[in-house]
């Protein structure tokens, strides 16, 4: 019988997780990624729950421990950079069910265990994409033709499998008035376990310690529009919402219009109806976007174990792999989608009230546990 193929676009969390358990099941697996290297910016995420486990059964779990940032704190510092309330990041105190790590350091131990079997292509992408009943002819940037039984998207937000075969992005973008960026920096923080983090409504800037290389978050809200492409226009979008604003607002803003390393984009939800056709299917982000507080590596992590799964379940069945793969993500996603509303306004309350009353919980919290 000759070993199908399948062809997955991205390297990043969800393209490795999917490649390993795909390689292991049988497929002949190929990874696409545009970029020559994984970019060393972005927040910390938090691998726990059902994507702990998978990990353990990937027996990476070690590895991915030696690079823990070593976090559990989160302190809400005011203007003048004084401590307001400190509360726990960890959901558990087990270094065996959760763990912090880079997002770039993750992806990284995920890659490399998946190109022990599968084949890796950087520097290119996807030009062309078409499918017939049996298989998919995929045109590469480089000038390459193949021909693959299967490809997956895991091409991030601005999925470019997605816009090749479902449409433009806009049709399944839904905006949440937020942005995010983030940087490495010099910026003081507090100690090696703590995430500092300042507010004004609308505004948030956190200090990650990252293990000893600190990152900076900017989270804020904002209906201008911009070009994500154009770089001068996400540096007047931050230094216009961040200048003067009080503790190292100025500071940040500094190095962030210095800084040529860095992640920016706005805050959206994808919302298909389907994350299918043919022979083509979508994961992670490309499929749908859900949180702010770092769940959605995990979800990413989990739902590629569930998909590759499905299409050993169903090796010559590709719509019934899809199909069982989607009810049975969709179900985990409801209750991060629901919660990814709030949490959008723990970390950027919108009016000084909300502040207030956050902080003010927070506080309380905080000192019933001293």
């Amino acid at each position: 019988m000759t070993q199908k193929s399948i062809l997955i676009s991205g390297a990043g969390i969800a393209g490795a997780t999917a490649a390993f358990w795909l390689s292991r099941s049988g497929w002949n697996v190929t990874i696409v990624e545009k970029a020559a290297q994984i970019r060393s910016s972005g927040n910390p995420i938090d691998v726990r729950g059902q994507a702990a486990s998978i990990v353990h059964q990937m027996g990476l779990w070690p590895e991915i421990q030696r690079f823990a940032t070593g976090v559990n704190s989160l302190v809400i510092v005011d203007a003048q950079g004084r401590r307001r309330a400190t509360v726990t990041t960890r959901t558990t105190p087990d270094p065996q069910k959760e763990v912090e790590v880079a997002r770039a350091t993750l992806a990284s131990v995920l890659l490399q265990a998946a190109t022990t079997d599968a084949e890796l292509i950087v520097s290119d992408s996807i030009s062309g994409i078409g499918q017939d009943v049996g298989g998919v002819d995929v045109d590469f940037t480089s000038g390459r033709s193949r021909r693959f039984d299967i490809v997956l998207g895991a091409d991030g937000l601005h999925s470019n499998v997605r816009r090749l075969v479902f449409g433009p992005g806009g049709s399944f973008s839904r905006p949440f008035g937020m942005f995010v960026g983030t940087m490495r920096t010099t910026l003081e923080g507090g100690d090696a376990s703590e995430v500092m983090m300042f507010n004004r409504p609308n505004i948030s800037l956190s200090v990650h310690a990252a293990g000893g290389d600190p990152l900076a978050a900017f989270i804020f809200r904002s209906r201008d529009r911009y070009d994500r492409h154009d770089a001068e226009a996400r540096k007047h979008l931050v230094t216009s919402a961040y200048s003067d604003q009080g503790w190292q607002t100025n500071e940040a803003v500094a190095e962030w219009c210095a800084s040529d390393d860095v992640y920016f984009d706005e805050v959206t939800r994808i919302a298909m109806p389907s994350w299918s056709r043919g022979r083509i299917g979508l994961l992670g982000d490309a499929a749908n976007c859900i949180s702010l507080l770092g769940e959605g590596s995990s979800s990413a992590i989990v739902a590629a174990k569930t998909l590759s799964d499905a299409l050993a379940a169903h090796p010559n069945d590709h719509a019934a792999a899809f199909t069982s793969y989607e009810a049975v993500h969709r179900r985990r996603l409801r209750a991060l989608q629901r919660f990814a509303g709030a949490s959008s306004h723990f970390l950027v309350p919108t009016s000084r009230l909300g502040l207030w009353l956050r902080n003010s919980g927070l506080a309380l919290v905080s000192g019933r546990r001293r």
